[in-house]
């Protein structure tokens, strides 16, 4: 049986869909998340497509309200977290699922524009390990972007303790093959784990991040090959996931995602007390009915088209 989903959540969702219902390609502006307990923000709703009108897929985690999580740093997402009210002396970590271009091409962004603020804490950067010759790992990709040899390298003091924003980046590789949990961050209010997941041969990883007494799981890409994610799910207050095709896809596509069928029997075997769909692309939407049917034939918790900056109370 799933676990009740509380009367705030449920009046909000449903403020929420019936505006999606009445302007269904248009995003809520500048919804801002409540001040008590632990609210998860859509940052970014949509994919890499650059004709969508959504940002590239990001999340918040807010406790108490401040912002405390960023799961990847995707197109747009410096914007909507400024839109956000966010600050980013809050934040405890930034983790990226995978670094493909659509989920990290901000963070250069989030890290020249912090050069103004007045953060003094190590910002901790976790995301996947690589043995992939085309994807590097984490560490490699941060100094490949503000590092002495780097992209941006007017930045490269950002990785030292000479810091001129006045705080030290400090990148860190998870391992992302095989099966075990990764559980080895722990924050002043989070803890954060991390297992692989398949995403054909990106390296790529799910998170749990645990937050005031709740759990939230972000799926990432992926195609389920390994079927870790029931487990690693296990009772979330809200399960993240990509929507980022449709059940009658084929090919390559079901390389890199998961179906929508397979999504809900990951929500049902979690025991997920909901179920956001984010990452959503021009090939899912308009499919919303077909989606939801597929997912409510192995699910029965509350189902949401997540859009951007809408913000939920878990």
């Amino acid at each position: 049986m799933q676990k009740p989903i509380s009367p705030l959540t449920v009046l909000l969702s449903g403020l929420v869909l019936s505006l999606a219902a009445v302007f269904p390609a248009q995003a809520q502006e500048d919804e801002l998340c409540g001040d008590n307990g632990v609210w998860l923000q859509i940052l970014g709703a949509g994919g890499p497509e650059i004709d969508d009108g959504q940002g590239g897929p990001s999340y918040l985690l807010w406790l108490d309200g401040k912002a405390r999580v960023l799961i990847d740093t995707a197109p747009g997402s410096s914007v909507a977290f400024d839109r956000a009210k966010a600050d980013f002396t809050d934040l405890e970590v930034i983790a990226f699922t995978h670094l493909h271009v659509d989920h990290t091409a901000d963070f250069p962004s989030f890290i020249k524009g912090s050069y103004f603020l007045e953060r003094t804490e190590p910002l901790v950067v976790l995301g996947p390990d690589s043995n992939v010759p085309q994807y590097p790992d984490t560490e490699t990709f941060v100094q490949r972007l503000i590092g002495p040899d780097g992209a941006y390298a007017y930045l490269q003091d950002f990785l030292t303790h000479k810091s001129s924003g006045g705080y030290r980046v400090r990148p860190r590789n998870v391992p992302a093959t095989g099966v075990r949990r990764w559980a080895q961050f722990a924050g002043e209010h989070t803890k954060l784990m991390a297992v692989p997941v398949n995403h054909s041969i990106v390296p790529a990883l799910a998170w749990r991040v645990e937050i005031g007494g709740m759990a939230v799981v972000f799926t990432g890409d992926f195609n389920n090959q390994k079927n870790v994610l029931p487990d690693f799910a296990k009772d979330a207050d809200a399960l993240v996931a990509s929507h980022a095709i449709a059940e009658v896809a084929r090919g390559s596509q079901r390389e890199l995602h998961a179906l929508p069928s397979q999504l809900g029997r990951i929500a049902a075997q979690a025991n997920a007390r909901m179920l956001v769909l984010g990452h959503r692309m021009n090939r899912t939407r308009g499919r919303e009915s077909q989606t939801r049917g597929h997912i409510e034939n192995h699910y029965d918790g509350y189902v949401m088209f997540a859009n951007d900056m809408e913000c939920w109370g878990l």
